[in-house]
């Protein structure tokens, strides 16, 4: 096996919190070499996407890396610490994009809204090259093509907001490999992605690795993926790596029993359950349809779609992105305008209810949104969070601040949350923050888009 590029040796990333120190990375160990992915797997806040922010030296305060080495070896055979480096440097700012790339976790919320995408990965080049503007775009156009863009002459001059979950994540890739790193870092790359995209996604980071020799640091709480992907694994729990080895290995015989309780986790695609119950409707949909745009030239999102949800029971919606199942979701709970249909919960026609007679019956009907960075307010705490839903589910002060300690210990999560603000969690702790909010009101009907 070739020389490691990177080399993470005790790694220790600290948050001082009021609850005390929290030890978000403690004592992490492993290697990444070129032409290799390694799987970080673990749930969500045992420390995977810190220990990524930790190699690139942007974790926010009030982390801090209080011990370890992070060792990069350079294109010349040089190694170099980039702990011992200022993280706002000259130095490490030309390692971030330059030798180490990044795919963050949520495109949307990772690109500027304010400009083209082309702009943004024209600028990444630029800063680590001294192209031309034109060269510069030629050289952008050229990235989109490669991570499967289509149309990018197109593309180029489109908005995030403009490009599916699908597409951003690929231009997010294409971003990273501006300035050709030698390591690409994805976090999360996959999340929210229906399986065909997701699969599109995956066959291109195993052609960076195959094809290109880039080492990938492929971080992600999936073992489905990271056993299609991954060369070696690494699982956390709390912060501390708990096994690192072959992926054939930690997945055929793991050792550590945190890692045989992942695995064993892992879903069949044939459960075995009894059939439904025939429950009285929870949930009606009766010819739902919507489209975008003017009628006869718009985007058809829905059409007549009718369906039933029982009582007790739990119903999929499946298919690609743009097949319309968000837009579904929001159709019902009416945070968009059907074109026509109806939508009945109960006994309730949702469909002719106005002003406050829709507010008060939406506690009905609670939604668990796609994207848990933009579904929280960042200024409020999580407790006032959950316990204004529980408030407005019909509980005095008192009953909904004991319910939201009860709801926060039901997802995982411990009381001193409470206190802290979305931005001090991840990713997948921020989900479970929005069930806890969604189940505050005591719903009918639960709505959970991607979550």
């Amino acid at each position: 096996m070739a020389e490691p590029i990177l080399e993470v040796v005790n790694l220790e990333t600290f948050f001082e919190q009021d609850e005390g120190l929290v030890r978000a990375v403690d004592g992490a160990s492993f290697t990444l070499e070129p032409g290799r992915t390694l799987g970080i797997v673990g749930e969500s806040g045992c420390g995977k996407s810190v220990t990524a922010r930790s190699i690139l030296r942007i974790v926010e305060r009030p982390g801090r890396i209080a011990g370890g080495q992070i060792w990069l070896r350079r294109a010349n055979g040089d190694r170099i610490d980039l702990v011992g480096l200022d993280p706002q440097g000259t130095e490490m700012r030309a390692i971030r994009g330059g030798e180490i790339g990044l795919v963050f976790q949520e495109p949307m919320t990772s690109f500027s809204a304010y400009h083209t995408v082309g702009n943004q990965i024209v600028e990444a080049i630029r800063l680590h090259s001294d192209l031309s503007k034109a060269a510069a775009r030629d050289r952008a156009i050229e990235l989109l093509r490669m991570v499967g863009i289509p149309k990018p002459e197109r593309r180029i001059d489109e908005y995030a907001f403009e490009l599916s979950g699908g597409l951003r994540q690929r231009v997010m890739i294409a971003m990273a490999l501006a300035a050709e790193p030698r390591i690409l870092i994805a976090d999360e790359p996959t999340t929210a992605l229906d399986v065909t995209t997701q699969a599109q996604i995956l066959a291109l980071v195993r052609e960076l690795k195959e094809v290109r020799g880039h080492g990938i640091l492929f971080i992600t709480h999936d073992f489905g993926v990271v056993a299609d992907i991954a060369d070696r694994i690494a699982v956390m729990q709390k912060g501390e790596l708990v096994e690192f080895g072959p992926a054939a290995q930690i997945l055929g015989a793991p050792t550590h029993p945190y890692t045989r309780k992942l695995v064993s986790a892992v879903p069949s695609l044939v459960p075995d359950r009894p059939p439904p119950p025939d429950n009285p409707p929870a949930l009606r949909l009766e010819r739902l349809s919507k489209t975008y745009g003017p009628r006869g030239a718009g985007v058809v999102a829905l059409k007549d779609v009718s369906l039933v949800l029982p009582q007790g029971c739990t119903l999929a919606i499946v298919g690609e992105s743009g097949s319309g199942k968000s837009t579904l979701a929001r159709a019902t709970i009416r945070l968009l305008e059907a074109d026509g249909g109806r939508v009945r919960v109960r006994d309730v026609d949702f469909t002719a209810l106005k002003g406050r007679d829709l507010a008060r019956a939406r506690r009905l009907v609670q939604m668990i949104f796609q994207d848990p960075w933009g579904s929280l307010n960042p200024r409020h705490r999580i407790g006032d969070i959950i316990a204004r839903a529980a408030r407005l589910g019909g509980l005095d002060a008192s009953g909904a601040r004991a319910r939201a300690l009860e709801l926060l210990e039901l997802v995982g999560l411990k009381p001193e949350a409470m206190r802290r603000r979305p931005q001090q969690f991840s990713g997948g702790q921020r989900q479970r923050i929005g069930i806890a909010r969604a189940l505050a009101m005591a719903p009918e009907v639960v709505i959970a888009d991607e979550s």
